[in-house]
């Protein structure tokens, strides 16, 4: 009896000890890009016609009578499709489609790795950390953003220059995105694809550094689903998604027409032409003032807003997991 009470006392910690140890969980990195890839060409899809509205009116400069082309959001939505119908709200969809998988897909993957590794032992991420999180996985993106943004840019504004130019008698010559990257590529090499990647990266990483912990706090507000994961409600994600991303489009809108003016390669006659990020908001507060920064702002809430509600319900779904046959962690 004593020996066997002896062995008990000295089988019981060697029993215990397993439990002490954290359990380690593993990154899942596939299932994390293929989510990302879907999320973003799901959102573009349904977003784009909002988002070649914003990039026309960001890109207008008014004439020194007051003369602008468009008036407002609705304006450009009614004269867009007038002149160019259905298919040419969609102009320069392509380029971005083929792009948006790794740009999503980089950017989610990039704020989950870093927030995983930024995460203390006791579980904890202090919203300093959350900050750096977000801003890493703007900075990492813009790698893939900057060539898709330009080229996107050149198409989604070229009916606005194409009409300017009718009207004044001129013709404009049709191009592709294919044929523009081809051309940059040979006048500039690579770094051609890359004009403004500054203003590119300023907007990003101010705009994650906002949007993931603002849509990590508000995404915890909400109930969690009843499998046992963890994870908020479908409802909660897109609606964080919308709050988060409607608030940072709004914050980082000035950057957002700086860089977008700095990429318009064609312009119309006229229209001032910007040496830098200084150099564009010197150029547009003297001759247009401070609210030539927000434009397109209420366009841009509107397209991001739904664009990363969309992006994150599917990420935060975990539809690749299903596809892989993996179980979402």
């Amino acid at each position: 009896m004593l020996v066997s009470m002896a062995t008990i006392q000295q089988q019981s910690p060697t029993q215990k000890q397993p439990l002490q140890q954290p359990q380690q969980h593993q990154f899942a990195l596939l299932p994390k890009i293929i989510n990302g890839g879907i999320a973003g060409i799901i959102g573009v899809t349904c977003v784009f016609p909002l988002d070649l509205v914003k990039t026309r009116l960001q890109n207008q400069q008014i004439g020194p009578n007051g003369e602008r082309m468009y008036n407002s959001m609705f304006d450009c939505f009614r004269k867009t499709y007038a002149t160019e119908g259905y298919f040419g709200m969609y102009r320069g969809s392509g380029v971005n489609i083929l792009l948006i998988t790794p740009e999503k897909a980089i950017k989610l993957t990039a704020n989950d790795y870093f927030r995983h590794k930024l995460t203390t032992k006791d579980g904890k991420l202090p919203i300093s950390s959350q900050m750096i999180a977000g801003g890493l996985a703007g900075a990492f993106q813009i790698i893939v953003t900057t060539p898709m943004e330009l080229l996107k840019i050149q198409m989604q504004d070229a009916g606005r220059v194409a009409a300017a130019a009718k009207l004044a008698g001129k013709r404009v010559e049709k191009t592709s995105a294919t044929q523009l990257a081809t051309n940059l590529l040979k006048e500039k090499g690579i770094l051609g694809l890359y004009k403004g990647i500054g203003a590119t990266g300023l907007r990003d990483v101010t705009f994650s550094i906002i949007y993931f912990p603002l849509f990590a706090k508000l995404n915890e507000l909400g109930p969690r689903r009843s499998d046992g994961s963890g994870e908020a409600v479908f409802w909660c994600s897109f609606l964080a998604g919308l709050a988060a991303g409607s608030t940072a489009a709004l914050a980082v809108n000035p950057f957002d027409v700086v860089k977008t003016r700095l990429q318009a390669i064609k312009k119309i006659d006229g229209e001032k032409e910007f040496k830098g990020i200084s150099d564009c908001i010197t150029k547009t507060l003297q001759h247009e003032g401070p609210t030539a920064f927000f434009k397109g702002g209420l366009c841009r809430m509107i397209v991001i807003a739904p664009l990363f509600g969309i992006a994150q319900t599917i990420y935060y779904l975990g539809v690749a997991e299903g596809l892989l046959g993996v179980q979402k962690k």
